[in-house]
């Protein structure tokens, strides 16, 4: 390392691997599709990130095939409950006014030019976050909802191009009609560019397929010729102010591996926000370093908490959302009212550790405060979740 003093960022320098989802796309009627390309830059949830899942929803006039290596969606983020609360948003044909994005937006803008000249010459930009897919069109030519089949415990075997699938002699299966219960596959008498193979043997055509990928921190180009102390997980190890194990070189966001004795209410997961937060915090600790100055944790490392939008449900994640590295020592519970929202709350010794909140529950700055105080909520019991009480009411 020449520089005296190096920041090195995961936001860019992000190897991929494939996680087992794959979104297969095609077009109602037989008609040239909007030019949509082939191999789309998005994420799958099932690979730890939410750039694609809430996409899935708002792709419209397409039957989509929606392969998945576990056995509900999401599983990095949602147990089956929740699952299949959104599920039922899938198979809805109701057209909905999308939800209003509160956060910042990030957009290409004024650099479509710039950034196709450095894509042809074979060169990355930085992530957009859920907004990658700003200026694409969702919608395939016919006017109509989605029809979405989900193809569960099952992962890509192998990718067809058109002549090579005439080539095997072989059928594939037209696209299951009967949502809600078993059906006899038939097979497909149309010709598609290309297809996909399932490790379950189902063989389907379509017009494009999108892989759901998930993260591997690309640390090889950083490891020959030093000497970085490696995480389990591949990444470069950081202290509580972002340093490596060598001097004056950090790392933030989803290269690195966090090594400080964490709060017990948050855990590190490759998400475009919490890159985001370490590379600012990176930043705060190398010019607090540089003059000396004392600087403390920054807050956002107290209580993990993502805010998203699946299948046009605000949802909210705080702290052990799905009980990680409890145990058996906890309790769940539950208020779920379909097409509406779906609330839990992850207790343990009678305190609130975590929570899933998915619609407009209003529940997440209560949540939140009580997570971080940690109150002994045993004497509220079920009321805790009752409809008809205003919990809010309790801890003002």
């Amino acid at each position: 390392m020449d520089k005296k003093r190096s920041g090195l960022t995961g936001l860019e320098e992000v190897d991929v691997e494939a996680s087992g989802s794959i979104f297969v796309a095609r077009e109602m009627v037989r008609r040239p599709l909007h030019r949509i390309p082939y191999s789309f830059p998005c994420i799958s949830v099932d690979g730890h990130t939410d750039g694609w899942i809430c996409k899935r929803y708002e792709v419209e006039g397409c039957e989509v095939i929606w392969a998945i290596k576990d056995k509900a969606i999401g599983n990095t983020f949602f147990d089956a409950g929740a699952a299949e609360f959104l599920i039922s948003k899938l198979h809805s044909g109701k057209d909905e006014a999308q939800l209003a994005q509160k956060r910042t937006r990030y957009t290409t803008e004024g650099r479509q030019k710039a950034a196709r000249s450095r894509a042809s010459a074979g060169e990355l930009g930085s992530a957009l976050g859920p907004d990658w897919h700003e200026g694409l069109s969702l919608k395939g030519t016919r006017e109509c909802s989605r029809h979405v089949h989900i193809e569960p415990l099952c992962e890509v075997k192998a990718i067809y191009l058109q002549e090579e699938f005439r080539g095997l002699g072989r059928k594939s299966l037209s696209f299951p009609r009967d949502l809600h219960g078993p059906t006899s596959p038939t097979a497909d008498q149309d010709l598609w560019p290309v297809y996909v193979e399932l490790t379950n043997e189902k063989l389907y055509g379509c017009d494009f397929i999108i892989s759901a990928t998930g993260v591997v921190p690309n640390t090889q180009p950083f490891l020959h010729g030093n000497e970085f102390d490696v995480g389990e997980d591949g990444g470069l190890r950081v202290d509580e102010h972002m340093r490596t194990s060598l001097p004056d070189v950090y790392a933030a966001g989803d290269l690195c591996s966090a090594s400080w004795k964490p709060s017990p209410v948050w855990q590190q997961m490759r998400l475009w926000t919490q890159a985001r937060q370490m590379g600012w915090y990176a930043a705060k600790c190398m010019a607090a370093d540089l003059l000396g100055d004392p600087i403390d944790m920054d807050f956002s490392f107290e209580l993990f908490a993502h805010v998203t939008k699946f299948f046009n449900y605000k949802v909210v994640l705080l702290g052990k959302y799905n009980a990680q590295g409890l145990g058996a020592e906890h309790e769940l519970m539950l208020r779920c009212t379909q097409g509406l929202e779906y609330v839990k709350a992850v207790l343990q010794d009678g305190r609130m550790v975590g929570a899933v909140l998915i619609g407009e529950t209003d529940l997440e700055e209560t949540f939140e405060n009580l997570i971080l105080n940690q109150m002994d909520l045993s004497p509220y019991g079920e009321d805790l979740l009752d409809p008809s009480v205003d919990i809010e009411d309790y801890f003002d």
